[in-house]
């Protein structure tokens, strides 16, 4: 479980930009909040803010750290450039660094583990964990000078392996230290991304494993479109049931051909000539019609064929089931994109009911869909805005709880007219 994530000098955010999953003391859902140690954190929280304003580089900024995270020590050969992409409406900002802190929760331990970083270096890194309920150090770094708590001789030898672009953390995992690679898991096997960014190359996804992945996306194509009564789904050219498991080690060519075809589910919206054909696998829906003597029948329609809006949840159903079933967390860029807002409704309240999330999963999303700001599915300590100045173009991420609302306010109305900043700048011509 996500409990903070702190971010400074990554694109549009010049200064600290922090997203707390802690609740406050507000009496509303609380059945939906997840309990940790006498902490209550919040089940997800939601982005607001205007084109251009930033939003999105939360999202970014957190996906490049986890990868960086899980990869640093296959991807930082030794004039590999830091992968970071500092604030660039300044004279100063290139040259400080990109720094990013997560503490978080896994296996009911918590962890505080932070880096800073240049486009050359690692200037600065630290791991504590609390396994015994008490903070401690496992290891920390000011350049290439370390210092650890326990198994020094070991840790110390896996420090001169560590170059000065990678990550002590990334290495000490490949070299199974134990405490790392516990710490590790998080990001590994608990963060799902709905959408990749092209800062580094794109990763495997993380759910390719899920061997009820195709019943997944067939029961969510369902929901999305009444018409959809089953789907059918071809591997190597032989017919796979939706409700029939993959094997457990589902070998490299399906795995890699499943993960090609979710891709392109999810980049075909808004083409409807791109075929949904990749690799070895092929999908087709099952709609109701009627036949000439006026009796019910089963026909076959391509899944190109399909509303962007089917496609897109399908897209995302097993990033959405996997973290739910795994109590991880889920970060979407744009929720609402070809979605209708029931949908949307439907994928959030997922998260919020513990009947669907009994293992406290969270979801992190951006989104323009004001219909959330009603209140009837979200606390208002849910609810985060980016906003950008003006003056000089950094970006600033802040919650309402900033503001003074009352229980009574209209939390949308009060956006709309501009009360939460975060919105776009412009006049409406008047219509007579």
């Amino acid at each position: 479980m996500l409990i903070e994530f702190r971010f400074k000098n990554y694109r549009s955010f010049r200064d600290d930009a922090v997203l707390s999953m802690e609740a406050t003391g507000l009496g509303t859902f609380r059945n939906s909040l997840i309990l940790y140690n006498g902490i209550k954190l919040l089940p997800g929280a939601v982005i607001y803010g205007k084109n251009g304003g930033g939003k999105s580089n939360v999202i970014r900024a957190f996906w490049l750290a986890a990868q960086f995270i899980r990869n640093a020590q296959k991807t930082q050969h030794e004039k590999a450039s830091i992968p970071v992409v500092p604030f660039a409406l300044n004279d100063y900002s290139a040259t400080e660094p990109t720094e990013f802190e997560f503490i978080y929760t896994s296996e009911g331990i918590k962890y505080w583990y932070a880096f800073s970083a240049t486009r050359e270096s690692i200037l600065a890194e630290s791991l504590f964990h609390a396994p015994k309920g008490q903070k401690a150090l496992v290891f920390s770094r000011k350049g290439q000078i370390f210092s650890f708590t326990g198994d020094k001789s070991r840790r110390r030898l896996i420090s001169e392996v560590v170059a000065s672009n990678q990550l002590f953390f990334s290495v000490a995992c490949t070299m199974n230290d134990a405490a790392c690679s516990s710490a590790m898991r998080w990001f590994r096997e608990e963060l799902f991304f709905s959408r990749d960014y092209s800062d580094i190359p794109r990763q495997i996804m993380e759910y390719s494993d899920d061997t009820n992945m195709l019943r997944t996306i067939s029961d969510y194509a369902k929901t999305a479109d009444l018409g959809i009564e089953d789907m059918q789904f071809e591997i190597n050219s032989q017919e796979v049931e939706a409700e029939a498991a993959l094997p457990d080690n589902i070998p490299d060519g399906i795995k890699t051909a499943l993960v090609q075809f979710i891709h392109t589910l999810s980049n075909s919206s808004n083409n409807s000539e791109v075929r949904l054909e990749m690799g070895e696998v092929v999908a087709t829906s099952k709609h109701k019609g009627r036949n000439k003597n006026g009796a019910s029948q089963l026909y076959s329609l391509e899944l190109e064929d399909e509303s962007d809006g089917t496609r897109k949840l399908m897209s995302i159903a097993p990033a959405i089931e996997s973290a739910l079933v795994r109590g991880g967390v889920l970060l979407v860029d744009e929720i609402e994109r070809d979605l209708h807002p029931m949908l949307v409704d439907f994928i959030v309240s997922k998260f919020q009911s513990k009947r669907t999330n009994p293992h406290g999963a969270q979801i992190i999303f951006t989104t323009h869909n004001t219909e959330l700001l009603n209140m009837e599915l979200l606390r208002k300590d849910q609810l985060y805005f980016v906003d950008k100045d003006s003056e000089d173009g950094a970006s600033e991420l802040y919650t309402i709880s900033e503001f003074s609302t009352r229980t009574t306010d209209n939390i949308r109305k009060g956006y709309l007219i501009g009360k939460y900043g975060a919105i776009p700048n412009i006049k409406i011509e008047e219509v007579e």
